[in-house]
């Protein structure tokens, strides 16, 4: 009797019509036409078990956190608390305390600009970030520079909106402190080569912070098999509400790390004469905090740790082989950002139109894409432009709507 042959394991495909039905903001109209919502770079929608969860905080548990022995209190306590459980497997991390509530990305990186900058720029040494950088990853690191006489240096792009390893050899070197970079870029949706570049860093002995805004959403996370020293990312490209985000850190540096704001819950002791702080992460965590946002966040990782990021992943990366070549077929239609490697993202222009036309156009269709510069100026300017057109897919997004995005700007073409 022959041998059963050896099958690879199979991810079971992702149930899309029924994700779908989670998601209360995909089932209306926009301008008498169905919506599609192709704007998730920008901000992920909302499935129900999330909207849940948020409203179970303000309906049953509303109350302040870590402050009172009331039930409510306690309740309330208990479940953004386990916030900080789910995001450290969400991430690998080592420990739960090395996970930073704060209100996103943005605060993410001001956090560690503001507390450990100070203490380890000064004159002679050096950033080193990438063109294809967010504002957020960009300005914070510049006025730390202004303000140590530390110098900020940039790795550049190429015409495909990848960035030249030959330069981030050449500019990460022994003077090099920290390097800054996005884990996948938000203009482009290229999939950065973040392993080469934290291994040029450790090998200088400077440490890595990961913009992962980008790259949570799309790509498995690992902090300790990735090698950084810090990652970030906001709720609400994760399907959960505005205003909560998370910095991961090694603890060790969290540890060494002054509070980055001074307030009730983050203090140990408090005198007249003098003050002591928490350990992290609640050293950081100053006031009564986005205790919804986070409980949100929460249930957002979860429900996409149940529907199973490799059967989303999978899902994604179908879905965007099959927009990239149905874009392909568009006249007049530019690419911007044609690395290899990319999470679904389309970034482009059109001959002869402006793309905020091109947006106010689809709109009138029922399509949502972003317009403008993508708080990436450089990236436009590395590219000559001022602003693209930007179409960025997600899990609950189908063919049919990549057809209907196709469509309209065969249409909009034919308007122009």
């Amino acid at each position: 009797m022959s041998a059963t042959p050896h099958r690879e394991p199979t991810v079971s495909p992702l149930d899309v019509e029924a994700v779908r039905r989670d998601f209360p903001a995909l089932h209306q109209e926009v301008h008498g036409k169905p919506l599609v919502y192709l704007d998730n770079a920008a901000s992920s929608l909302t499935p129900t078990p999330v909207l849940e969860a948020i409203e179970g905080f303000y309906t049953r548990d509303r109350a302040n956190v870590h402050r009172g022995i009331h039930e409510l209190s306690q309740r309330a306590t208990a479940a953004y608390d386990a916030t900080r459980e789910v995001v450290a497997r969400f991430l690998h991390a080592a420990r739960p305390e090395e996970v930073v509530h704060v209100r996103g990305t943005t605060e993410a990186i001001n956090l560690v600009a503001a507390t450990w900058g100070p203490a380890h720029l000064g004159p002679g040494d050096e950033v080193v970030i990438t063109q294809s950088e967010h504002h957020a990853n960009i300005v914070p690191w510049q006025l730390l520079c202004e303000r140590t006489g530390a110098t900020l240096r940039a790795i550049p792009i190429d015409a495909t909106g990848q960035w030249i390893l030959e330069e981030a050899r050449r500019l990460i070197g022994p003077r090099t402190k920290l390097v800054a970079c996005g884990h996948v870029s938000n203009a482009l949706g290229t999939i950065n080569p973040v392993a080469e570049v934290i291994a040029l860093a450790k090998a200088q002995g400077a440490l890595v912070l990961l913009d992962g805004a980008q790259g949570a959403p799309h790509l498995p996370i690992d902090v300790q098999a990735l090698g950084a020293d810090f990652y970030c990312f906001s709720a609400h490209k994760l399907c959960g509400p505005t205003g909560a985000g998370v910095l991961w850190g090694r603890y060790e540096l969290l540890e060494a790390m002054p509070p980055y704001q001074a307030g009730g819950d983050m203090i140990e002791q408090v005198t007249l004469e003098r003050s002591t702080f928490q350990a992290p992460p609640l050293r950081f965590e100053a006031g009564t905090p986005n205790i919804a946002g986070v409980i949100g966040l929460g249930a957002a990782l979860t429900y996409l740790e149940e529907l199973g990021r490799e059967r989303i992943a999978a899902y994604e990366e179908e879905l965007h082989q099959y927009a990239a070549a149905r874009l392909a077929e568009v006249d007049r239609l530019i690419p911007v950002g044609t690395a290899p490697a990319k999470v679904p993202v389309f970034s482009f222009t059109v001959d002869g139109a402006h793309p905020t036309d091109v947006g106010y156009l689809l709109d009138s269709q029922g399509i949502a894409v972003r317009t403008g510069h993508h708080c990436a100026q450089p990236v436009m300017a590395a590219f000559g432009l001022s602003a693209t057109a930007r179409a960025s897919l997600a899990f609950y997004n189908t063919r049919d709507e990549v057809d209907r995005l196709v469509e309209a700007l065969h249409k909009v073409i034919g308007w122009l």
